[in-house]
């Protein structure tokens, strides 16, 4: 049985929209692909929340992210393991390996810090706000 919903939480109010049946298969489509039970959860999120930002990737940016996903990933394997044998004894000295080590983490994390700035940068400037169609670096906010 589904919870019962403050007054103030109900919604009662129809809106009518008129749209074509391609727009009615872009927006179907559209809210499926974002997992929306309802086209008008979808609605509702896209128009109510719309300070949110929605960014795609190209196939390019995509394998880059991933990549970078199962480096990130590698190095906190990494540092979970020279953790765990710093933790098991009590008095531990740093060896030449764990510095090694450290060195390899700290390299990886350089490497996946200078590819997600270049996709960041690469954000902030092709963004074009959607009320006034210029590019965020434009000058205009």
């Amino acid at each position: 049985m589904r919870p019962k919903l403050a007054d103030k939480e109900k919604r009662n109010i129809v809106v009518r929209l008129l749209l074509t049946k391609e727009e009615k298969i872009r927006l179907s489509t559209f809210a499926r692909q974002g997992r929306y039970p309802f086209i008008s959860d979808y609605i509702r999120v896209r128009i109510l929340n719309s300070n949110r930002m929605v960014i795609t990737f190209d196939q390019e940016a995509t394998i880059q992210i991933l990549r970078l996903d199962y480096d990130l990933n590698k190095i906190g394997v990494n540092l979970n393991q020279v953790a765990k044998k710093i933790n098991t004894h009590d008095v531990y000295q740093f060896t030449s390996e764990d510095r090694e080590v450290f060195k390899q983490v700290l390299q990886e994390l350089r490497n996946c810090f200078s590819a997600l700035q270049k996709y960041a940068d690469r954000i902030d400037h092709s963004q074009k706000n959607p009320f006034t169609n210029e590019r965020r670096d434009s000058g205009h906010s």
